[in-house]
């Protein structure tokens, strides 16, 4: 590329740090994005921004998939070429955004790993030997409760939540969604002991229903460390984390009721698709049984 290719390129990175406030993150994945888009330029001789076409652009983006790159990855690639090719059409360096139509290849769509109804049991039936031991059971059982992500279990108060009605209340779900949950039985057994706890390590004005021994709130990687040190002492050789325990919420919910639109409003999902692929784990399970129940079915 010639000199005022890299000199655009260095005034949108000026741009995305001093006007837009990019985080750091962003930026360093931006400047590795258009880093690769820059050396395929060079390699085909494009010397300026102006230069490329769409075709470059889509032989650009089968190359990298040929490489092995995901389409995730691809995705976030094609954002900052087209971030980058809006920034030069508002300054009037280009006639278009040769990004602008291109896709990345689709994704396989993998089934989520999932845990059998005796594999939960197993893991909240362990036992507590401690007072940090009782809060997170409590932790566990409420995901597979209320099927929480991490980030909602993490954000949650003690005000979001109502035992005698055995209910919580998520404020911050994805999207910015607000749903209320019902909370199971065991679920609840588990928070009223951890609440007998809770004043051992913070004060009434904290208001997290989650803390740490220094009395904040407890944070999202501690709470994966938490679920990995659990399953290490109680010998359960499978890596869960916290994802893991809310497919198997929607998983077991789906396979006893069969009501796909109400586990989508307990999931929090916007779109029902998203919630169909517990129906394809469904019926890997329906499979199972046939192949090895049914007669004519039966493998030799």
């Amino acid at each position: 590329m010639d000199t005022d290719a890299d000199q655009q390129l260095s005034k949108f990175f000026d741009q995305l740090t001093v006007e837009k406030r990019a985080s750091d993150h962003t930026i360093k994945n931006y400047y590795r994005d258009l880093r690769y888009l820059n050396q395929y330029c060079s390699d085909k001789a494009l010397n300026s921004w102006r230069d490329v076409k769409p075709g470059d652009i889509r032989s650009h983006i089968a190359s990298r998939h040929r490489q092995g790159i995901g389409s995730k990855s691809l995705q976030r690639e094609l954002s900052a070429i087209r971030s980058f090719y809006n920034y030069l059409l508002k300054n009037r360096w280009v006639d278009n955004n040769p990004a602008q139509s291109i896709q990345a290849p689709k994704q396989a769509r993998k089934l989520p790993k999932t845990l059998d109804v005796d594999q939960v049991n197993g893991l909240l039936e362990a036992g507590t030997d401690s007072a940090l031991e009782i809060r997170d059971l409590a932790m566990f059982e409420l995901f597979y409760s209320s099927g929480l992500r991490l980030s909602e279990l993490n954000a949650l108060n003690f005000a979001d939540i109502d035992l005698p009605d055995q209910t919580l209340l998520v404020r911050s779900g994805k999207g910015g969604k607000t749903r209320l949950l019902p909370v199971g039985s065991k679920a609840v057994h588990a928070i009223n002991n951890w609440l007998a706890q809770r004043l051992k390590f913070t004060s009434t004005s904290e208001s997290a229903l989650f803390v740490s021994m220094r009395g904040s709130r407890l944070g999202q990687r501690s709470i994966e460390l938490r679920l990995a040190a659990w399953c290490k002492k109680k010998g359960i050789a499978e890596h869960i984390h916290p994802h893991m325990l809310r497919h198997s919420f929607a998983s077991h919910l789906l396979e006893s009721s069969q009501d796909l639109r109400a586990v989508q409003e307990l999931l929090g999902h916007s779109n029902i698709s998203t919630t169909q692929i517990y129906t394809h784990l469904d019926f890997q399970h329906l499979a199972e049984i046939y192949d090895k129940a049914h007669p004519r079915a039966k493998k030799k």
